[in-house]
């Protein structure tokens, strides 16, 4: 037999109006109350009537996370932590990709919150960069929640302090003696591209080395684009001794080519990422790079979502730890 909101209301002693608060997280509960309603549903695996919420709340329960990145490690690690904040939180979660180039988007995804009756979205870099949509969705009241805009003040989510850890992984590269450092930049349309490259040059900067605009090449985020990078840096008649990808993926893309050509890591090359996906620590040698708690990530930006969504106003920009990974890709100079 199904269990009902009514049979955690009595078993709990409270009414059925205190359960349902409860269970959609508002506020004005003590926390004795809430507590004994949480263990009384978990106790009877006490499940919503999607149904009937979505009648009695004049919600769909469903946010979206609408993305356009080809870094699949990352969106996974991202889409985990949507899930989790999600389950716990009691709302569904609708995931579509959404192409940036094309001319439309921000009528492509103002349908696709229409014809889904979301309650909110959650959005990540380059959309979170959109002037056109942020304004669209506020003009139309749709809730949302960013991952790591370039835009901080001024929006709710989660951002992490990505120029300050490029500077001490690039530092690192330094401290071992290396003068001649590659540089691989991410999307062109994504702010994390621009913060990791005032890191490299901060790091630079302050260990009195000149820029030199040859050792920075464009990337895409992408494998591919790591192997494309790396060869055009590899084939500079000076090329570098040590090479820093702005994520794992073209950072993987750096290892493919290195190997191809016979050299050796980090004897010969010392290579560098971001992000710390599980593929770091898959390839040989294991690659150092800045931990991006991006799980984490993920759940911290929906649970900021679902707040502003039950209480308008509320949520936070949220700024995450980061960590720096060292693993036997990195090494000294040759010759230093």
């Amino acid at each position: 037999m199904r269990i009902r909101i009514e049979d955690v209301a009595q078993a709990a002693g409270v009414s059925m109006k205190t359960v349902s608060r409860v269970l959609n997280g508002e506020p004005g509960v003590r926390e004795d109350t809430r507590q004994r309603v949480e263990e009384v549903a978990r106790a009877l695996n006490y499940r919503p009537d999607p149904s009937a919420r979505r009648l009695a709340g004049r919600r769909s329960y469903l946010v979206g996370f609408v993305y356009d990145n080809p870094s699949a490690n990352y969106l996974m690690e991202l889409i985990a932590g949507v899930v989790q904040a999600c389950q716990e939180l009691h709302y569904g979660m609708l995931v579509q990709p959404v192409s940036f180039r094309r001319p439309d988007f921000v009528q492509a995804i103002e349908e696709l919150v229409a014809f889904s009756q979301l309650d909110g979205l959650i959005l990540t870099p380059p959309l979170t960069d959109s002037d056109a949509l942020l304004e669209r969705l506020r003009a139309r009241g749709i809730a949302f929640s960013c991952v790591s805009p370039k835009d901080c003040d001024n929006n709710i989510g989660v951002t992490l302090d990505e120029r300050h850890a490029v500077q001490e992984i690039v530092g690192l590269l330094i401290g071992n003696g290396h003068r001649r450092i590659g540089h691989i930049k991410g999307h062109p349309a994504h702010g994390a591209s621009e913060w990791r490259l005032d890191g490299y040059r901060d790091a630079l900067q302050a260990a009195g080395l000149p820029f030199d605009p040859a050792l920075v090449v464009p990337g895409e985020f992408s494998f591919d684009s790591g192997v494309s990078a790396a060869q055009q840096l590899l084939d500079l008649a000076d090329p570098p001794t040590a090479i820093f990808a702005a994520n794992d993926d073209m950072a993987t893309g750096v290892f493919s080519v290195v190997q191809e050509r016979g050299l050796r890591i980090p004897q010969d090359i010392s290579i560098c990422g971001f992000d710390d996906m599980p593929v770091s620590r898959q390839i040989f040698p294991p690659l150092t790079t800045i931990h991006q708690p991006a799980r984490e990530m993920g759940r911290v930006v929906t649970t900021e979502l679902i707040t502003s969504i039950r209480k308008p106003g509320a949520g936070r920009m949220v700024r995450m730890p980061y960590s720096m990974c060292l693993r036997r890709s990195v090494a000294e100079a040759p010759g230093a």
